[in-house]
Order: structure tokens, then C-alpha cells, then sequence
């Protein structure tokens, strides 16, 4: 988790930088609109990445759970069969 914060960090200090060096930049009023916004753009890229990143990991993550609840079942019914069969025989 501490990595996702910090990389969540690291972003939003090159973004904040981004923007104090584009409002502190000697340029005109439409130039300095211009920047912001293809820095805003770019922005909105490398979040969209993120978000597919995430999207991909929670699948993969919801996928590896699933199939571990799939083995676990099929554990849990062969030990109660074997624990009735095992019961049965006792009984005889």
C-alpha cells in the first residue's frame, strides 16, 4: 500500500510543479492557458493509465480469489466425504 501512496505522491508533486512553473513562466495569459491545459491532458492520460492498471489487477486479483474459493470447496467436500466414509466404518 505504501507504494501506491507513494507513487499517488510523486504524482501529484509533478503535478503541482508542473503548474507552479507554467503560472510563474514570463508568457502570455493564452499561452500560459495552452500549457495548462495540455498539462491537464496529460494528466487525465497517465490517470487513465493508472485506472486500467487497477482495473486489470482487480480483475487478476478476483480471478486468483475465485479460484482459490473453487479449490478450497472441492478440498472441504472431499475431507467431509472422507470424514463420512471414515464414520460409516467406525459405525460397522
Amino acid at each position: 500500500m505504501s507504494k501506491k501512496r507513494f507513487a499517488l505522491g510523486v504524482m501529484f508533486g509533478a503535478v503541482a510543479g508542473a503548474v507552479a512553473g507554467v503560472l510563474t513562466a514570463p508568457k502570455s495569459g493564452k499561452e500560459t492557458r495552452a500549457d495548462l491545459a495540455q498539462k491537464a491532458g496529460d494528466v487525465k492520460q497517465e490517470a487513465d493509465k493508472k485506472v486500467d492498471e487497477a482495473k486489470k489487477t482487480v480483475k487478476k486479483v478476483e480471478k486468483d480469489v475465485e479460484k482459490g474459493a473453487k479449490e478450497l470447496k472441492a478440498r472441504t467436500k472431499n475431507a467431509a466425504s472422507g470424514a463420512k466414509a471414515g464414520f460409516k466404518k467406525d459405525l460397522k
